[in-house]
């Protein structure tokens, strides 16, 4: 039996993660999704929006929506004009929201969304977001100083999958998000909260894996088992999949 097949969502190609005298635009993914995906047994297939999904997803077992910009106001009836929204992509919205709705009918391949995975999922499912959390909150505890990486805890519900993956309750995460749940979409069901209430993982019934996170678990995964074990829940239960589907 080969090794599960993962796919990545990578990055749009206005989103500029890589600097280049010769090309403007590229799709491209950080390579700690990549690394987290290898470590857990893994084959990473990277997947740029506007991909015909059909097309591609026989060729998967399991999936992982990554982080990235923000979606567009528009797709959840939000406020387009708040300043502090990243500049979209279009495309990456159209194409992601797409695939994460199929994925919740299709109801088969294990699903891993992270931070704007998250985000797409809610929206995907007929959520809302908080287009910016200082706005609700006096203190933003999800990002430094300086917009970037922040550790924080996390408190899980002990009955959720995420407890049951990753052996705890109460976590430290590796966060960078100003956005969050707002409505929560129907159909899900809230796992885990940050200190100050913001949502911080969903799940869903009916479904037989899929986590979604609003922290970066691939950030730490190198030296956080706990963080790498959502990982390797995932590419574990892709390969049961794989099995399963090779006996018909």
């Amino acid at each position: 039996m080969s090794r599960p097949v993962i796919g990545i969502t990578s990055g749009g190609r206005s989103e500029g993660y890589i600097q280049s005298r010769h090309y403007r635009e590229f799709y491209s993914t950080p390579a700690p999704y990549v690394d987290a995906v290898r470590r857990a047994g893994g084959v990473a297939l990277l997947i740029p929006p506007g991909e015909a999904w059909e097309h591609v997803l026989p060729l998967l077992d399991g999936l992982v929506v990554t982080g990235g910009t923000d979606i567009d106001p528009d797709h959840y009836d939000g406020d387009s004009r708040n300043p502090h929204i990243l500049p979209v992509d279009a495309e990456r919205d159209e194409s992601e929201l797409r695939l994460v709705r199929h994925l919740l009918i299709e109801r088969e391949k294990p699903l891993l969304c992270i931070c704007r995975g998250l985000q797409v999922l809610n929206v995907a499912a007929g959520g809302t977001l908080h287009e910016h959390i200082p706005d609700i909150r006096d203190e933003d505890i999800h990002r430094d100083e300086a917009g970037l990486w922040a550790m924080q805890d996390v408190h899980v519900e002990a009955d959720s999958l995420i407890a049951e993956v990753m052996g705890l309750t109460r976590l430290s995460t590796s966060s960078g998000h100003h956005q969050a749940i707002k409505a929560l979409g129907p159909g899900l069901r809230v796992v885990a909260v940050a200190e100050d209430g913001i949502i911080e993982a969903v799940e869903t019934s009916g479904h037989p894996w899929l986590i979604a996170v609003q922290w970066h678990p691939e950030v730490t995964a190198a030296h956080d088992a706990s963080q790498q074990a959502l990982f390797d829940a995932l590419v574990a239960k892709a390969g049961e999949r794989q099995r399963e589907g090779a006996l018909g």
